[in-house]
């Protein structure tokens, strides 16, 4: 039985190289997701919405194993992050950061399925954020990115770099900053934590 793991399936998307800038056109993909707001360091928003979602993407692998005969590794963690004044990322205000975190889900993966994980993982479990999981596709199409290695207080001036790439090459900035973490930061030091940065552009 072949093992999933989007990040050896979608190479260019999981790993691009740290120091360079590709561009890259992300296909439809679809995500577990719960969207909050507050700083990721201190809010309960964010500690909730990061426990349902691997609460119920296990959930999810479990059933899938059992009922399609189909077996994937759990998706590394990701988020959308924006704020109605983009200052406040430069100036590291992060109570003021509204976020969608997801965790990827392979395209077996029915929405009848993960109704039925979300309630398996409701008779077992009292979680707070979990009746705001939800299930949905959506496609990032273009865009530019690159691999931070560091913590993540250290991603401005490479998220700024981005930017001044994605302009050079005749792209405009569009929709939400998105970020993918490689690295578990209870178990790595910030120094190595991986980073995947992506900012969707469009053509001037």
């Amino acid at each position: 039985m072949q093992t999933y793991d989007v990040k050896k399936e979608h190479r260019a998307l999981y790993a691009p190289k740290p120091g360079e800038f590709a561009i890259v056109d992300v296909p439809e993909f679809a995500y577990l997701c719960v969207d909050g707001r507050g700083n990721p360091n201190t809010a309960d928003a964010y500690r909730d919405a990061v426990e349902a979602l691997y609460s119920v993407s296990y959930a999810v692998r479990f059933a899938a194993k059992k009922q399609l005969d189909r077996v994937h590794i759990v998706a590394p963690l990701e988020g959308l992050w924006w704020a109605d004044d983009l200052s406040v990322f430069s100036a590291r205000a992060k109570d003021a950061w509204s976020w969608t975190m997801m965790i990827h889900q392979p395209d077996w993966i029915t929405a009848d399925l993960v109704d039925a994980a979300i309630a398996g993982v409701r008779r077992k479990k009292q979680l707070p954020a979990l009746g705001l999981v939800r299930f949905e596709r959506f496609a990032e199409g273009l865009s530019v990115q690159t691999m931070h290695i560091g913590s993540y207080d250290e991603e401005a001036p490479v998220i700024e770099r981005m930017h001044e790439f994605a302009a050079s090459q005749g792209l405009a900035l569009r929709g939400k900053h998105h970020e993918i973490y490689l690295s578990d930061p209870r178990k790595v030091e910030a120094a190595k934590l991986k980073t995947v940065l992506r900012q969707p552009v469009r053509e001037n």
